[in-house]
């Protein structure tokens, strides 16, 4: 099924600058994690958590933005994948606040938030984002997963 967007075009320059922009605080702190000492090491652990979750879960809102834009006619499955991204990064955060190793918080969410490409793809497949939105997504999706996954594994 494929939606009509409505009043949607292509997205402006500034979002592109914006969401690359939106990489720097987790590459700042994988930087950090690489040469820091210990103590700004554990900050910039925190921080690069908190940030992929915050990131995350505003994805998730994205995608509500997105169906709430359609009415009706928005597919079931967006509803669900757009309330996904905050409980997978709750999730996340309750096996690290269970006692766990910081980094297998950081690594699951790094894996989810590069997967969110794949809704991202859906997205587009059923009609629902603007043009230029794959372009904008899969990079800033892959790398700030990327980015998590690394933050995790130093």
């Amino acid at each position: 099924m494929t939606i009509e967007p409505t009043g949607r075009h292509r997205l402006p320059p500034l979002a592109r600058v914006l969401g690359f922009a939106g990489l720097l605080p987790q590459a700042a702190a994988v930087v950090v994690l690489l040469a820091g000492d210990a103590d700004l090491q554990t900050v910039a652990l925190g921080l690069a958590y908190a940030y992929a979750a915050l990131i995350f879960s505003f994805l998730g809102g994205v995608w509500w933005g997105l169906a709430a834009a359609t009415g009706l006619k928005a597919p079931k499955w967006v509803w669900i994948a757009s309330v996904a991204p905050s409980l997978l990064a709750l999730a996340t955060s309750v096996v690290w606040a269970a006692g766990s190793d910081p980094a297998v918080s950081l690594v699951m969410l790094g894996v989810f938030i590069a997967a969110s490409v794949l809704i991202d793809l859906k997205l587009k497949a059923a009609g629902l984002t603007p043009e230029g939105w794959l372009a904008l997504r899969a990079p800033l999706s892959i790398g700030l997963g990327a980015l998590t996954l690394v933050a995790g594994l130093i």
